[in-house]
């Protein structure tokens, strides 16, 4: 090889970002082991089993075979003593085909690494491709040129079956490079809750910009999610902001999740009201947080309450995800008929500031508007009915 050469190889190496020396290693390498196998160069070694080395000069180009002579010829590892030049005048044509065969290789090298470290740091992060191929064990899905994503069958919600070349969004669980001649697998979920924190981030400025954050989010894929939002910048109702203009916002998340319905409920820090919220669109009448079982009973008026349990009771199940509390809920009526409202206000009542009203709740979970008598927490009917149970 000539000078010029040798600066061609740095320029493509610069390029495809190759290492310059780790590529010349390679060719170095390719040369002794395309002749080890050549007869012409066995003939003249003085033994065939020994080993060839072939080195690169960096400046000149010029190539050089060596047979090694060794202290002890079976043991590969054993120190070289000698070196005896025998270099053929036609390497530079053998060098030329393993240059090919060396340039190939470390782009392909290059090219992989380069997209694990890409990819790698973007766990946690959401990805759009198009459907390539789907299988009952996998949907592969094309990131970009030469990038392919895998998307298993227990990452896909229930509801969702892909079209080739149908543009979809995931979000990115892991990244592992298995070897230098493996292509890095990208494993991708459209189940996974982080998914709707990303979607969010894309329609929601105020998320994405860090004035809104989701502070929760529970979800069974395909069917309904809640997601519980909190505002850094006061009098900026969240909610609303992730909503968007008559439900624009929230539209466009609903309709990438395949009409997966979303709940945007407001965080608390007070355990009573975040239960009481989580469990929208139900109205809740009451609230008792035990914070030793972490166990919240809530009250809720006799109309609300297959709403607030939820069909097959999803409601519930999820407004318990996005809490970590258990929740047991109970109707006005029966809490009424069992003492527990009246339970419930009193104790609620001792840790708040007592407002002078009764604190009775009917069988329909609305509070009664009576005066509460002197020295009492009741109204003259329901002191007798509290006294009684």
């Amino acid at each position: 090889m000539s000078s010029e050469l040798m600066e061609a190889l740095r320029q493509l190496a610069r390029e495809k970002g190759i290492e310059e020396y780790d590529m010349l290693d390679k060719l170095e390498h390719a040369i002794a082991s395309a002749y080890k196998r050549n007869p012409d160069i066995m003939d003249r070694m003085e033994d065939p089993d020994h080993d060839l080395r072939s080195v690169i000069d960096r400046e000149s180009g010029r190539i050089y075979l060596y047979e090694l002579f060794r202290e002890n010829d079976e043991d590969p590892e054993s120190p070289v003593v000698e070196e005896r030049d025998i270099t053929p005048s036609d390497v530079s044509r053998f060098a030329a085909q393993a240059a090919k065969s060396v340039i190939t290789s470390s782009i392909r090298d290059a090219e992989r690494e380069r997209i694990y470290e890409e990819y790698s740091d973007r766990v946690g992060e959401s990805v759009t491709g198009t459907v390539q191929q789907s299988e009952k064990r996998y949907t592969l899905i094309k990131l970009r040129e030469g990038v392919e994503a895998l998307l298993p069958f227990d990452e896909q919600p229930s509801n969702e079956r892909y079209e080739h070349n149908q543009r979809i969004k995931a979000y990115i669980t892991e990244v592992t490079n298995k070897g230098p001649s493996s292509e890095p697998s990208i494993v991708v979920s459209r189940t996974h809750p982080g998914l709707i924190r990303r979607l969010f981030e894309l329609e929601v400025p105020e998320i994405y910009d860090g004035i809104v954050e989701i502070k929760n989010v529970a979800r069974e894929p395909g069917m309904r999610s809640k997601v519980a939002v909190a505002s850094r910048e006061p009098g900026l109702d969240p909610v609303g902001a992730c909503v968007g203009p008559k439900g624009s916002r929230v539209r466009m998340v609903v309709s990438e999740l395949r009409g997966e319905r979303i709940d945007v409920v407001p965080w608390s820090d007070d355990p009573a009201t975040y239960v009481a919220n989580s469990l929208s669109p139900a109205k809740v009448s009451n609230v008792l947080a035990n914070a030793d079982t972490h166990t919240a009973t809530v009250i809720v008026p006799d109309d609300q309450l297959s709403l607030a349990i939820g069909k097959e009771g999803q409601n519930a199940r999820l407004a318990a995800k996005l809490t970590g509390w258990r929740i047991d809920i109970k109707s006005s009526s029966l809490a009424f008929e069992t003492g527990l409202a009246q339970q419930m206000s009193s104790e609620r009542t001792s840790e708040e500031e007592f407002d002078g009203r009764c604190i009775s709740m009917t069988s329909t979970g609305i509070r009664c508007r009576n005066k509460a008598r002197p020295g009492s927490y009741y109204c003259g009917v329901h002191e007798k009915e509290a006294a009684a149970s």
